[in-house]
């Protein structure tokens, strides 16, 4: 069975035939450029691996390890906090406290807290 002639097939095969005839191999230094580019490209990429590799073990393991920060002493130690001063009253308002002993038999029982005098109130 012969093929049918097509005018598409035989416009390829003659391009194919032309651009075999043109075909050269690349030179030997483009060739070797190209090499070098790859091989850099791949110490590059194994470099940045490593590097990512290294920082992110030491997150981890600083994530990791406890925290000794939060146990240290502080560099000076407090001193004890002083007591707040008591608000004295006024001396106006101040009275002598009763006294301890009760009274005998023929004393009188009254007794009056005396006021100091020594402030006048204000």
């Amino acid at each position: 069975m012969s093929e049918p002639q097509d005018p598409l097939r035989s416009l390829f095969k003659e391009a194919a035939a032309t651009g075999q005839s043109r075909a050269r191999s690349a030179p030997l230094s483009f060739i070797t450029e190209r090499a070098e580019q790859v091989r850099r490209r791949r110490i590059l990429a194994l470099a940045v691996g490593v590097c990512l590799v290294f920082s992110g073990t030491g997150a981890a393991v600083a994530a990791l390890l406890p925290d000794s920060t939060g146990t240290t002493v502080p560099a000076t130690t407090p001193s004890t906090p002083r007591p707040s001063p008591v608000p004295s009253l006024p001396s106006s308002l101040r009275t002598s406290p009763p006294p301890m002993s009760s009274p005998s038999p023929g004393q009188g029982t009254s007794t009056t807290p005396s006021r100091s005098q020594s402030n006048p109130p204000r």
